[in-house]
């Protein structure tokens, strides 16, 4: 029992690579072994692989050395201090051929539907924890396919949309594990489309999740965890410590010296293929944000007790949490790092990433089991979490009143009492916003940085922003209120705008890199994204004001199947299908899904949402009342939950 203590200590700190069991329910420890009995391990694997015993291997591909946890008597054996890895990466096998594969084909393939769907049909297991109960939501309700594939059934759309995202689902080792991000058929151009992502899987683990349907969900956290990045930086086109891959792909490739032999991989991209090489921060934050929705919806808080689980938790905290020459306690990150992908002027501290940050760490604090190790972590979290709250609701706020406040600036202010603490010029406010502005309602602003204010409204950002009670409840409701005031330029044909107003002419030139997919109007640049629709429906729902999303429902339903799900739509008020829009967009499909899932049980949105614990309030409140003009060489107070 010490022993297993000890090992369990060692995993945790990192003296020793942690291992774990092939099971996915649970992840025990076993002692590391040399190099020497890896590699005779592997060639014994190989003898009995043949004979039907699958076993993981290690793969090389694209001349790096990617080696998965070496599987011996159900255990993984951990990486050893000797091997650097490129990657974490699972490995399965199977014997036999799989349709579309041939020995020559170095690459693989991958493949989604009814050719590696398991026999049994179903996507649910027990997963229960016998000392919790599960979240009340619609049990599993079997699934018949209807004769044409993407034919709205006499129903409503709902089945179709139902059609459209199981046929998405991704199978590894015949098990679901996620879902691509878009299944056009017609479509010759793939891309990464093809790829499962994080973020686009967030909206479809939660249909899966409201549905009953627990095994893709748990599925794809324990497989998304096993990708995480376990190693330092040791350059600069390597992942940091605990950052979690924007996107994984399945391929089914021929095992070495047998063509009759194949095995599934998954082959993870942190980045370093994106278009722009940007690292995803958002990536992780919605990683704990699922896995806090699976727990309160399964009932299953056993996999979030895991000590793989908890380590991951802990390395995505500390990767978030750690020192730097930022004086702000927002997350400071390049242009492209979540959503907007691409280059659009948010690079700083933009109010996306801010609302997920905030939003994970409420998820983890509630997670995180208690231990001596990890005190230090949860004051610095809980730290984090009074300042950040502060910092979003005091300085990112606008609406009519601070917008005067900000017309009446003062500039080059030096002092600690400062009222224009970032030296913002009142030229900067747009004339756009002047008319835009409602007399009942404001926003949090897209992003705050030295002399600078992006007041464009951004919709994820502000709308999580009230789903994590990171906004205020008056700001919250007058987030909604704005919304509601300014539909047609909001809504309009098709929710939900992702930003506005677009950048146009010179600005764009300069702010996007004249870039042409970002005209004006379009995909990121002001463009209108049906996938946007789940966020405003748990906002709303929080806020008692269910009605709001029903209509931003009832509108997409107007268009959305006829059109073939979209990914987004141009034009000011989104009349056109987007220029470059993949068609039969998985996120555009889930997100429809759970919008009409969560209105019919609200309730159902408790899986979702944060809510301020009083500690935490009182904490604020502190920070709020006491005097900001501090004096030179005065005792900083550090607020602690």
């Amino acid at each position: 029992m010490m022993a297993a203590s000890e090992a369990v200590r060692q995993v945790i700190y990192g003296a020793f690579p942690n291992v774990c069991r092939l099971d996915t329910c649970s992840y025990d420890l076993y002692s590391p072994r040399s190099n020497k009995s890896y590699f005779c391990d592997r060639r014994k694997r190989t003898s009995v692989y043949v004979q039907g015993q699958g076993r993981s291997r290690m793969f090389h591909h694209k001349s790096k050395r990617i080696i998965a946890p070496l599987c011996i008597d159900g255990l993984f054996q951990g990486k050893t201090a000797y091997n650097r890895l490129e990657s974490m990466i699972s490995n399965c096998q199977r014997v036999g051929g799989v349709n579309g594969v041939t020995a020559g084909d170095q690459d693989g393939t991958w493949s989604t539907g009814m050719d590696k769907r398991p026999k049994s049909g179903s996507l649910n297991g027990d997963v229960s924890s016998p000392h919790t109960e599960a979240f009340e939501v619609d049990g599993p309700v079997k699934h018949e396919r209807g004769a044409s594939l993407h034919v709205v059934s006499e129903n409503s759309i709902e089945d179709e949309a139902w059609d459209l995202l199981r046929d998405s689902i991704v199978y590894y080792c015949n098990n679901p594990v996620g879902t691509i991000a878009a299944n056009d058929p017609n479509s010759s151009t793939i891309l990464n489309y093809d790829q499962v992502f994080i973020r686009d899987f967030i909206p479809s683990g939660i249909a899966f999740l409201l549905k009953g349907e627990y095994d893709i969900v748990r599925n794809f956290i324990i497989h998304t965890l096993q990708l995480q990045s376990w190693e330092k930086t040791m350059d600069c086109h390597s992942p940091g410590q605990g950052l979690m891959p924007a996107s994984f792909k399945v391929r089914t490739v021929a095992l070495d010296g047998d063509d009759s032999a194949t095995e599934d991989v998954l082959d993870p991209d942190f980045g370093e293929a994106a278009i722009g090489r940007v690292a995803p921060v958002d990536s992780g934050l919605w990683w704990i944000i699922l896995l806090r929705a699976y727990g309160k919806c399964s009932g299953d808080l056993s996999m979030q007790e895991r000590v793989d689980v908890q380590t991951g938790i802990k390395m995505i905290l500390k990767l978030c949490l750690a020192d730097g020459f930022d004086m702000f306690p927002t997350l400071l990150v390049t242009d492209g790092s979540c959503m907007i992908d691409r280059r659009m002027g948010i690079h700083g501290h933009p109010l996306e990433i801010q609302a997920l940050f905030y939003s994970a760490l409420m998820c983890a604090r509630e997670m995180l089991t208690p231990e001596d190790g990890s005190a230090d972590l949860i004051r610095a979290l809980n730290n984090r979490l009074v300042a950040l709250s502060f910092h979003i609701r005091e300085y990112y706020w606008i609406d009519m009143r601070k917008l005067n406040e900000i017309y009446r600036y003062k500039t080059e202010e030096y002092s600690y009492d400062a009222v224009n603490k970032f030296n913002i010029y009142p030229d900067q406010i747009p004339s756009w916003l002047v008319e835009f502005m409602p007399s009942k309602g404001g926003y949090l602003i897209g992003n705050l940085q030295p002399a600078h204010m992006d007041f464009r409204f951004f919709s994820l950002g502000n709308l999580w922003s009230i789903v994590s009670s990171l906004a205020t409840m008056d700001q919250s409701h007058a987030i909604l209120d704005l919304i509601e005031a300014k539909w047609t330029e909001l809504v309009a044909d098709m929710p939900l705008k992702i930003c506005y107003p677009a950048l146009e002419g010179q600005e764009w030139r300069i702010i996007t890199g004249s870039d042409p997919k970002n005209t004006p109007w379009s995909y990121h640049n002001g463009g209108s994204w049906p996938t946007l629709l789940w966020q405003l429906t748990v906002a709303c729902i929080k806020m008692d004001r269910p009605e709001l999303a029903l209509k931003a429902v009832q509108v997409a339903e107007r268009r959305i199947s006829k059109d073939k799900w979209p990914e987004y739509y141009d034009t000011k008020k989104g009349r056109f299908i987007g220029k470059q829009a993949r068609l039969f967009q998985t996120w555009s499909i889930a997100s429809y899904l759970v919008a009409k899932q969560l209105l019919a049980n609200p309730d159902a949105s408790k899986i979702l949402v944060n809510e301020e614990d009083s500690e935490l309030r009182n904490a604020f409140s502190f920070a709020i009342s006491a005097n900001p003009r501090r004096k030179r060489g005065m005792k900083k107070q550090s607020f602690i939950v």
